[in-house]
């Protein structure tokens, strides 16, 4: 797959896969971008990550809380807020309907497969 559709892909799903990151832990913007490279992504620059992050703080979704760090400045922790954490629930409903509905499509079906003399 090429890198160019992968990063599509993640732009239409960043938000709820950051949602579903900070429902497991608080975290700040380096963490998320670990978590997310250890979960398969490629590196996610900082130009999509943290635009993205303001996004689901402006809608009420996270809340943010600097702390000091033995390693520089001080880092911006994002949580999710009661509204953040209903939203990862219902986001992961709409995940699951729309994946089934994307499978449907997007998978060879028996009669193709035998056509093409492959096995499925």
């Amino acid at each position: 797959m090429t890198r160019t559709v992968r990063q599509q892909w993640l732009h239409g799903l960043l938000d709820a896969c950051l949602l579903s990151l900070l429902d497991e832990s608080r975290d700040y913007g380096r963490g998320l971008v670990e978590r997310l490279v250890q979960a398969g992504f490629d590196e996610v620059p900082g130009g999509t990550l943290y635009p993205a992050l303001l996004r689901l703080e402006t809608q009420g979704l996270v809340r943010t809380e600097k702390e000091p760090s033995t390693s520089g400045p001080p880092r911006k922790y994002y949580e999710l807020t009661d509204d953040g954490r209903a939203a990862v629930r219902e986001r992961r409903v709409a995940w699951r309907q729309f994946r089934t509905a994307v499978d449907a499509v997007v998978k060879p079906s028996e009669t193709a497969t035998a056509r093409n003399g492959a096995t499925p």
